[in-house]
């Protein structure tokens, strides 16, 4: 029996790995669960799958989950960064999925790190901003790091045919988001609601609109960087509209291994879970048949400055790609919200690495406080 916490249980990553759990309910243990805002599908979750403890950020909103459990519930409510350190580190929970968006995910991930849980990692930012320093705690407290991500899956499935060292370049592949072809002047106009339209993926806003604007690419290189040990130079971006490779690795002999699948999240999601077994289930077969072809195209670089930005981030090292992580997400956050245009995000963000002195990162402070930088530098420019 596996037993898992989940942070982030009714997000977008979350939601279907609890879909992995009803596939592979007498294999799977939910005993940790977290939330935020969405306290109704929270209840639904502790009724159906009884977790030992449930973290709702929000201590209003934990409150009032409380009132609407069932008295003969037995979950313990917690909230706060001190609860969802709590679910992290929940003691019968062997892999804890890392699902929350954004900044918040650090500070949990880590504590889990350090009590040797095995990571299934979806929260992006935890890599991109701590990097080296990230993998060198997984190394200290043997807590194996699992992409949940579908292009770090595929990734890491090809490597199993072969020897990390053998890799000549990652073949990362990109969707196009629902701009692709669009050129600058098409973006001017570009609302909040066409930015939410992703023609292949089901995702949360934050991760919609860094697929619309390239910046989830940037953000998987900088990843991928970490992950497998390698130079930005050995990372090629290509963009293939219908999903279907979900990326590749050629080898120093110029084989080429590349993973396909419908574009369905449970499937990594269910090879994180269960590595290095792999499970059946009743999800839809690949026919490459029905799909007839499939196509690839160089991206556009220039249009979607942010997949420059994240490669600039990598070569400046340090906390640049920390400052670029922090920058976006607040930039999002406006977008969302109608403060700035779809094309400022990638504008403040390249202005706020130019204003920007990498430092070394050594420590979770270090992260933090580049964080914080970040943030009243971007309110200095609006």
């Amino acid at each position: 029996m596996k037993y898992i916490s989940i942070l982030g249980s009714t997000g977008s990553i979350g939601t279907q790995t609890l879909d992995v759990v009803r596939e592979q309910s007498d294999k799977i243990t939910v005993t940790a669960i977290s939330g935020n805002k969405n306290v109704e599908l929270l209840k639904r979750q502790i009724l159906e799958f009884n977790p030992e403890l449930c973290c709702v950020m929000d201590d209003n909103n934990a409150l009032k989950l409380k009132k609407i459990l069932p008295s003969y519930v037995k979950t313990q409510i917690v909230s706060g960064m001190e609860g969802l350190i709590a679910v992290a580190e929940y003691e019968k929970s062997k892999t804890v999925v890392t699902a929350v968006s954004g900044m918040i995910g650090l500070k949990p991930t880590i504590a889990a790190i350090k009590k040797g849980k095995t990571i299934a990692l979806a929260n992006k930012e935890t890599l991109v901003t701590g990097g080296n320093y990230i993998m060198d705690l997984s190394k200290k407290y043997k807590a194996p790091i699992l992409p949940v991500d579908s292009e770090h899956s595929a990734i890491f499935q090809c490597l199993m045919a072969n020897e990390n060292k053998a890799i000549n370049k990652i073949l990362l592949t990109a969707s196009g988001g629902p701009f692709r072809g669009k050129d600058e002047e098409d973006l001017k106009t570009v609302t909040v609601e066409d930015a939410l339209k992703h023609p292949n993926w089901s995702m949360g806003k934050k991760i919609t609109i860094d697929s619309a604007t390239l910046m989830n690419k940037g953000l998987e290189v900088i990843e991928a960087k970490f992950l497998f040990d390698i130079e930005p130079e050995q990372i090629e971006v290509i963009v293939h509209p219908q999903s279907i490779v979900h990326s590749g690795v050629e080898f120093i002999d110029h084989s080429t291994i590349a993973q396909l699948g419908h574009p369905d999240m449970r499937i990594p999601i269910q090879f994180a879970l269960f590595y290095p077994k792999r499970m059946e289930n009743s999800y839809k077969s690949l026919s490459l048949s029905d799909i007839g072809s499939l196509t690839f195209e160089k991206p556009d670089l220039k249009t979607f400055k942010c997949l420059s930005l994240a490669f600039e981030a990598l070569s400046a090292g340090g906390t640049m790609p920390a400052v670029l992580n922090a920058s976006n997400e607040t930039c999002v956050k406006l977008f969302l919200d109608k403060k700035i245009s779809f094309l400022d995000i990638g504008n403040i963000n390249e202005k706020v690495m130019l204003s920007h002195i990498p430092a070394k990162i050594d420590s979770i402070e270090a992260i933090l406080e580049a964080e914080e930088w970040t943030k009243q530098t971007i309110k200095k420019l609006l």
